[in-house]
């Protein structure tokens, strides 16, 4: 379903509403955040106000990730503050004004707190991460925030050319890109297509 589409939907489908919450999930390399800014454009040329919330913005810190031994698995779900996102979602759903949010830059590696602010004007929130649709505790209690439910899938052997040639356009060099990929990324990537639930929208 292409962005139009897809903001078509939405907006009839949130008439009469206060906010409409839209997840987009799907693996590493997936393509989530790039149909989540068209999805946003969309919705503004028709007059409808949205925000994006990335998951990445609840990475933890490269620092705590060293100390727990994590910092190579960068991106697994031991790597989120899960318990936050959580609460950041509960508390959208509950329409709360004025929440302020991170975002994750990517340039930077790192999240960045106080990014954004979510208001009672965005009527829509789209929702981007790997692990929205996961049905194992505690990520399974995100469904109950959903409105629409979107996954994105283009294939193991898409995901791992993309990653690969994310890591070189970061500066890696070949074999530290191929190592990264191949040891944490595509791993990864197997989890969230293994162990999500069906959504509405498939997007090959």
């Amino acid at each position: 379903m292409k962005p139009k589409a897809l903001s078509d939907y939405i907006i009839k489908n949130s008439e009469g509403r206060k906010r409409y919450i839209v997840a987009i999930a799907g693996p590493p390399g997936a393509g989530k955040t790039t149909l989540a800014q068209a999805l946003r454009l969309s919705l503004k040329e028709k007059s409808i106000q949205a925000k994006i919330i990335s998951m990445d913005g609840f990475h933890l810190d490269n620092s705590i990730l060293a100390e727990l031994n994590l910092l190579d698995r960068k991106g697994a779900p031991a790597t989120f503050d899960t318990a936050g996102f959580i609460h950041l979602m509960k508390r959208l759903t509950n329409f709360e004004d004025n929440v302020v949010i991170p975002e994750f830059d990517r340039n930077k590696d790192l999240s960045i707190a106080g990014s954004s602010i979510i208001s009672s004007k965005d009527k829509v929130l789209i929702v981007e991460g790997n692990y929205l649709l996961i049905n194992e505790e505690p990520w399974a209690e995100l469904k109950k925030s959903w409105d629409q439910t979107i996954f994105i899938n283009p294939g193991i052997d898409t995901l791992e050319k993309r990653l690969l040639n994310r890591w070189l356009r970061h500066g890696l060099d070949a074999r530290d890109a191929k190592k990264r990929t191949l040891s944490n990324d595509l791993p990864n990537a197997r989890y969230v297509l293994e162990n999500s639930s069906d959504s509405d929208v498939q997007v090959h």
